[in-house]
């Protein structure tokens, strides 16, 4: 008997990446574009591993979603602060054009999206986990694609919405694009929501989809469980809902 001997993956390489741009999206959280060369792409939905290197040889490293519609040789990262972390911290009031860090990925294969899914597509975010969606609503835009996209997005204030004005401006010229905002502490003055923590009025049910929709939710673990609950309740099929969510040292 012949046995076949397969060799062991090879470990995935860091690439060496430069900040391009950066820019304040709320007071608490910023986009970060990085060239990176030699960057083979990502899917929409996909994250990476960002790691710091001082100059004593200590080095951190933290995961975060890409931002950005698929792309060679360039990414993008919106990172909000965590106070107590040892990257967040950086890369959202320190990191400057030049700067050089390095990123490994992408990583990721149930929670990502493309334009040949031809499903519906319903967009579950609290918070920061808008990312990943949002890279999701940037490649469906870019690509021209027609699948129905309906994106709900709970924030704690109009303040804390990250992409506000691109959100407002792909509502309007995205055929099939939906965006609702939910705060939780305070909204504006003519919302007809009162402020809170999600609902099951917030989220549509599967019927009100021509199609059964793939799901997305992305956000801390108690908003994607309180999520995924009212979907089912809803009519959702477990099995179509793509769940990534965070905790507090994300």
């Amino acid at each position: 008997m012949t046995v076949a001997w397969s060799s062991p993956p090879l470990p995935m390489p860091w690439y060496r990446a430069r900040v391009e741009d950066a820019w304040l999206e709320t007071r608490t959280a910023r986009t970060v574009v990085l060239d990176v060369p030699g960057w083979p792409g990502h899917h929409a939905g996909q994250h990476v591993d960002v790691r710091l290197t001082a100059d004593d040889g200590y080095t951190a490293t933290r995961t975060y979603s890409v931002a950005s519609a698929p792309e060679t040789g360039r990414l993008v990262l919106t990172v909000q602060l965590v106070t107590e972390g040892e990257v967040s911290p950086w890369l959202v009031g320190e990191a400057r054009e030049g700067d050089e860090l390095e990123v490994r990925g992408p990583i990721g294969g149930w929670f990502r999206w493309d334009e040949q899914m031809p499903e519906p597509v319903l967009l579950v975010a609290g918070g920061s986990g808008v990312v990943p969606l949002m890279a999701m609503v940037r490649h469906r835009s870019r690509v021209g694609a027609a699948q129905p996209f309906h994106l709900v997005y709970s924030a704690r204030t109009p303040d804390h919405v990250i992409y506000t004005n691109e959100l407002f401006a792909l509502a309007r010229t995205s055929p099939g694009l939906r965006v609702d905002r939910l705060y939780t502490r305070g909204g504006l003055p003519d919302d007809a929501r009162e402020p809170g923590r999600l609902r099951p009025e917030d989220l549509p049910g599967v019927d009100a989809f021509e199609a059964p929709p793939v799901v997305y939710v992305c956000g801390p673990s108690g908003f994607v469980e309180a999520a995924a609950g009212i979907l089912i309740e809803k009519g959702h099929d477990s099995g179509a809902i793509r769940t990534e969510r965070f905790g507090p040292s994300s």
